[in-house]
């Protein structure tokens, strides 16, 4: 199953109000969080995460710390044995900052169970590096870095071979994604939390729909909070496995437009087209259905189509432009893929499915 996690930095916020968000995304079905142990140095900061630990625990978290060397060697703690975190009430490990591998095998194989997340962002074969050294390799699990200063998230041709590099030894990934809502982040710049940098200003959901269309992340976090009640909502409500992309239909679409639209699954044919995405089976279940002319202007990127009477063996087949095209009036533009989504057009593979959904807010 794929999960959302949010972040808690427990030195923001009073201890009512991380309680209250805890108790929040739980309720909307998220499942990790994650928090740093290395921006939480002060006393008061340790007390008031152990309270926040118990009370994620309690509502059934997965609960990763971020950890580098330096805290061991503050805590006067040994990689052999991570018994104080298991006390501390943590599920896992996130290694900002690595260790040999050797290391890293070794707390893998740890009698509490807990997991060890390693930085996929690095670029380098540090995971085949442990690899190399037999770890427990059911206890390792990935996670990409975020970015708090803008320019600096990753590029996705960078993030595509890290994340690659991953899935292809089987091991679990997770990316960070950022609320346009939220204000704290484990350290003092706050230019938004996410891990690829095209993504510092979009849409939460938009971020989603584009991380798990990949097929390289099972798990995202919210990397910055509080996220609103909005974004929990949303992204409670997002299809984790389906691509859905939004639309903004026009105001003289039919009823049987919308229908062939909104009902069921497109499937992006097999032999792909560089000008549409094309879904070809209303075609033939409403053959018999009359698809009067109607909004027969110039095809724009991002518009929804449906051929209609005119166009007599493509009558009711959907597409969805990838560029401008002309209109010799056999086609009805129905609708519009909104804005923010386009980008995600050019991803969706040959036979990919999708949905379209309708916009509600605007």
């Amino acid at each position: 199953m794929r999960q959302l996690g949010i972040s808690v930095y427990p030195q923001y916020g009073t201890v009512k109000e991380q309680i209250d968000y805890l108790e929040k995304a739980s309720s909307y079905g998220f499942t990790r969080m994650f928090t740093c142990l290395m921006s939480a140095s002060e006393e008061k900061d340790l007390h008031t995460l152990k309270v926040l630990l118990a009370k994620a625990n309690e509502l059934g978290f997965e609960i990763i710390a971020d950890v580098s060397p330096s805290v061991f060697q503050d805590l006067n703690l040994s990689f052999r044995d991570l018994g104080y975190f298991k006390e501390l009430g943590l599920s896992g490990l996130r290694l900002d900052l690595g260790f040999s591998g050797l290391e890293e095998s070794i707390m893998s194989l740890n009698e509490y169970g807990l997991k060890i997340e390693l930085n996929m962002s690095q670029g380098t074969n540090y995971l085949e590096q442990i690899l190399s050294y037999s770890p427990n390799k059911h206890t390792l699990i990935g996670c990409h870095n975020f970015y708090p200063r803008k320019y600096t998230g990753l590029s996705r041709e960078h993030f595509i071979k890290c994340s690659k590099q991953y899935k292809e030894h089987g091991i679990r990934t997770a990316a960070m994604i950022s609320s346009s809502h939220a204000k704290y982040g484990p350290w003092p710049v706050q230019e938004g939390l996410p891990t690829l940098e095209e993504h510092r200003y979009l849409p939460i959901t938009v971020q989603a729909k584009d991380l798990y269309n990949t097929g390289l992340i099972d798990d995202l976090i919210i990397g910055n909070s509080f996220a609103s009640d909005e974004e929990l909502k949303q992204l409670s409500e997002l299809n984790r496995y389906l691509l859905e992309l939004s639309v903004d239909f026009v105001p003289n679409v039919s009823e049987l437009e919308k229908k062939i639209a909104l009902e069921k699954i497109h499937v992006n044919r097999g032999d792909v087209s560089a000008y549409v995405i094309r879904s070809t089976e209303s075609r033939v279940q409403y053959k018999q259905e009359s698809i009067p002319a109607h909004d027969t202007q110039s095809i724009k990127r991002g518009s929804v189509t449906i051929d209609n009477d005119h166009y007599e063996r493509y009558k009711g087949e959907l597409h969805i432009a990838l560029q401008e095209m002309e209109n010799e009036g056999k086609t009805n533009t129905i609708g519009y893929i909104v804005k923010e989504e386009t980008f995600l057009l050019n991803k969706i593979r040959p036979w990919q499915k999708f949905r379209l959904v309708e916009r509600t807010e605007r």
